[in-house]
């Protein structure tokens, strides 16, 4: 075959096309050939062999073709040496004579599509979309891989149509599907739904089928479609709908509010419980910043504007209080929180809140002051002696009158338990009557006792106990009132008269124990008094007086009440509460909380911990724990070393033994043994030091199915052994 100049033959051809000979030398080529397989224009001959597109695979083709072993190869894919898709038609070319001269080669470049589909077949793995077709001339279902994996299937699987179908949860599902499918075969309607299936693995799965049918002459021949798996994004929709259904819910029991400011376009918008709140109908409000604003009350407003300003500009969070004023004039308590949203600048604009009512908190609050006042005065200038005992014996609080009584100031009794100064000929039917009220069989007693004085003294007393009870009804404390009898007992047989006397003030007394006991008895008795002290004041001056007056309550008794109610809120019920928690991520939490007090501290700590041990606990009581040994260990620290506090590990069967190490000041178990766990207990003269937190500590491990021990060497160290149950 004569070949022509390229200039006259296949350089105007719209593709890629190459003539070459049997040694596979380039003899005629297209321009766009040029293009795509570039190569020197030096005059010389270019020999296929040098260009990189020839691969094994194409090499193979071309000397199938030039050996007749093939007539030709249309449309076959080759990857070149280069990483490029090509589509190649190879044929031969004959001479005048009938002889092959050459090879006719011609390539279209398929990389782009071969890559979009790679990308595609990438996306349905991470989308999880299987296929399936259905050919209903034989009847056969096919599955793809994906679709046999989300169905928990290996892919040797072959489905039949009415395994297919079983696969959906029997009812309205099942039901579904098959009323869909047997509609689109008649009818021609494709359908999109979500449904859930039951796998291989007996496990429940929401997915997606989609699918539509083929019609030939009016009769459907085909049905096929995609199945993609959505367990994962329809549960959350469920949890999301759920958990939106809830909030609505509570936010409506519990009238809260929920508002939103688009400060760019002064635009408020308001929920339902909002309108309530400040007493307005939805047709009266105009949606705008000012009229918010225009509901505060006048001696709120600059405040209330101020914090606003304040939460955009972001120099503090927006949690506050204002007043409201209603429109028929009544002034409303309103506490305010919200959320700044700020764009990619950080320029605020969204704030997103809520609202409640507290007014009747705020009342509540005043007239709580009134009485804590109220007992308050009581208690410190009765000529009588008054006491506040803990449940286990130890003198909480007590007033002027028990001191001189006993001869011990408040800061020696609160070290001692009623049980130390009973005389002990009289303990015992005192521990027996304390019994009766702690089992519930009576409120109050009336007693005379011996205490002995400090001095060795013995000191007759008339004694009235009575109970306090928290507002659940569980025994909180004891208020004891005591009357030194001694001069009327040695005198007693001098004189009826001062007899009679004593007895009409024994009556007084008790009548003013009740009384007492009756302010104290629940949260809502106590309410209820100062509602009937301030109920008639209209005085905006006297109510702030009011306000004042809440704030320099008595601290010691708020104390007392904080503490006692830490105490009676550690449930009886914990082990129902017990999950598996792992220990070293809640001590690494806590440790994370307390970070600047430690390092403030100078205090290394050392972690000698498994990061996979899980042991069963309450997570709240845990984090407590550890929060407070850690805080004990800085507390208690020695001034002659820097802290180190190590933690270290044993297991024992099904027990997890904690040792919780300092190098502190240590305890004097010789003194303290019996009392280390006590409540209202000290060891150490430290201006924080409470006496509650080792109390705590050892009723929450406990109520785990824990204990707690502890020793200690004076100015060396203190090692509390804790003993958690394994997960």
């Amino acid at each position: 075959m004569k070949l022509i100049s390229p200039l006259h033959s296949l350089s105007t051809f719209p593709f890629a096309i190459a003539i070459i000979d049997l040694n596979f030398h380039i003899k005629d080529y297209s321009e766009i050939w040029i293009e795509e397989f570039p190569f020197p224009k030096n005059g010389t001959e270019i020999s296929l062999k040098n260009l990189n597109i020839l691969s094994e695979k194409l090499l193979k083709c071309i000397n199938d073709v030039a050996s007749n072993h093939v007539t030709n190869y249309k449309k076959i894919e080759i990857k070149s040496k280069n990483n490029n898709w090509y589509t190649w038609n190879i044929g031969k070319a004959i001479d005048e004579e009938g002889n092959i001269s050459g090879i006719i080669l011609s390539a279209e470049n398929i990389t782009h599509q071969k890559r979009e589909i790679q990308l595609l077949n990438n996306a349905v793995q991470v989308a999880q979309i299987g296929s399936w077709e259905l050919d209903l001339l034989s009847n056969k279902l096919y599955w793809s891989s994906i679709t046999k994996h989300i169905h928990d299937l290996t892919d040797d699987f072959i489905p039949s149509l009415e395994q297919g179908i079983n696969f959906y949860k029997p009812g309205k599902h099942r039901e579904k599907i098959t009323k869909l499918v047997n509609n689109a075969i008649t009818s021609g309607k494709p359908w999109d739904t979500e449904l859930i299936i039951i796998t291989a693995k007996n496990v429940e799965k929401w997915v997606r089928a989609k699918g539509e049918v083929e019609f030939v002459n009016g009769k459907c021949i085909r049905v096929f479609g995609t199945f993609q798996d959505i367990d994962k994004k329809k549960k959350t929709e469920i949890n999301f709908k759920k958990a939106t259904e809830r909030l609505a819910i509570a936010t409506n029991s519990a009238q809260i509010g929920i508002w939103e400011f688009d400060i760019e376009n002064n635009k408020l918008e308001w929920d339902k419980n909002m309108y309530k709140l400040y007493g307005i109908k939805k047709s009266d409000f105009n949606g705008d910043y000012d009229a918010w604003r225009n509901s505060l009350h006048p001696d709120d407003l600059k405040s209330g504007i101020k914090e606003i300003d304040m939460a955009i500009t972001g120099q503090k969070d927006f949690d506050t209080e204002f007043r409201i004023i209603w429109p028929n004039g009544e002034v409303r308590h309103i506490k305010a929180n919200a959320e700044v949203q700020r764009d990619s600048n950080g320029r605020a604009i969204k704030l997103i809140g809520t609202n409640w009512d507290i007014t009747e908190l705020k009342n509540t609050k005043l007239r709580l002051t009134k009485s804590e006042e109220s007992f308050k005065g009581a208690f410190k200038n009765s000529a009588i002696g008054m006491a506040l005992v803990s449940l286990n014996g130890n003198w909480i609080d007590v007033n002027k009158t028990v001191c001189e009584y006993l001869g011990y100031s408040k800061k020696e009794l609160s070290i001692l338990t009623f049980k130390e100064l009973t005389h002990p000929d009289d303990l015992k039917e005192s521990l027996t009557k304390t019994k009766e009220i702690l089992n519930g069989t009576v409120d109050n007693f009336q007693t005379e006792k011996r205490y002995i004085h400090k001095n060795g003294s013995i000191i007759y007393t008339i004694v009235t106990i009575t109970a306090v009870k928290d507002i659940a009804g569980k025994l909180s404390h004891f208020i004891a009132q005591i009357v030194d009898i001694s001069s009327i007992v040695a005198a007693e047989n001098k004189t009826k008269s001062l007899l009679n006397v004593t007895k009409n003030q024994n009556k007084s007394l008790l009548n003013f124990a009740h009384i007492v006991s009756h302010n104290l008895r629940s949260h809502a008795t106590n309410l209820l008094m100062l509602t009937n002290f301030i109920k008639d004041e209209k005085d905006p001056s006297e109510k702030a007086h009011l306000e004042v007056m809440l704030q320099n309550a008595s601290e010691s008794l708020n104390e007392t009440v904080h503490h006692l109610n830490d105490v009676v809120h550690i449930s009886t019920n914990a082990e129902e509460n017990l999950r598996s928690v792992n220990l070293f991520n809640s001590v690494k939490r806590v440790k994370k909380n307390i970070s600047a007090i430690l390092e403030e501290n100078n205090a290394k700590c050392v972690i000698n911990i498994p990061k996979n041990l899980k042991i069963k606990a309450v997570p709240a009581y845990l984090d407590s724990i550890l929060l407070n040994l850690f805080t004990n260990s800085v507390k208690y620290k020695s001034e002659k070393r820097d802290l180190v506090i190590e933690l270290n590990l044993k297991i024992k069967n099904e027990d997890v033994i904690l040792y919780f190490l300092d190098n502190g000041q240590g305890i004097d178990l010789k003194r303290h043994q019996n009392k280390i766990f006590g409540m209202y207990k000290t060891f150490h003269q430290h201006k924080d030091a409470k006496g509650i937190g080792l109390f705590i500590t050892k009723n929450q491990i406990e109520a785990m199915n824990g204990s707690i021990t502890v020793e200690s060497t004076v100015d060396k160290e203190t090692l509390f052994i804790l003993t958690f149950k394994k997960a």
